[in-house]
């Protein structure tokens, strides 16, 4: 599977210290690359881009709370961007909701919980069934 991580600068120190933790993934770093400020929906576009370019399977996004790249990211049709903060969440999400974006918050999470939650949902498997109808109903949404 390949996954690209980004992140603005609220989420810059959270975004850094993922890929120390999984350096065996070799993510791909979409940026920032410093902690200088920038604007969340440019980080989301550059994710979204990569995903309908399918240059990656799922995307990690980081902003300081989660809230806002998370938002930025899920008004492109075809992303599902999780907001995740617990271990139930990130399996829900991936078993209920295939999200292909996970959300975290880089000023309201701990490194060690969220490489946890990631690894959760890397270790979980989409349902299908009842919930791709679901899903077919998000992407047929303006």
């Amino acid at each position: 599977m390949n996954i690209a991580i980004a992140a603005d600068h609220g989420g810059y120190d959270l975004k850094e210290a993922l890929k120390q933790h999984f350096a065996d993934l070799d993510l791909l770093d979409l940026g920032t690359f410093n902690a200088e400020s920038v604007d969340y929906p440019d980080i989301a576009q550059k994710m979204v881009n990569a995903l309908k370019a399918k240059m990656v399977d799922l995307g990690i996004l980081i902003c300081g709370t989660g809230v806002g790249i998370s938002i930025a990211a899920n008004r492109i049709k075809g992303i599902r961007a999780a907001l995740i903060y617990n271990n139930e969440v990130a399996r829900l999400a991936k078993e209920h909701n295939n999200a292909n974006i996970l959300v975290f918050g880089g000023r309201t999470m701990a490194v060690d919980d969220v490489a946890k939650y990631i690894e959760t949902f890397l270790h979980s498997s989409y349902e299908g069934g009842r919930h791709q109808r679901r899903l077919d109903k998000l992407d047929a949404m303006e």
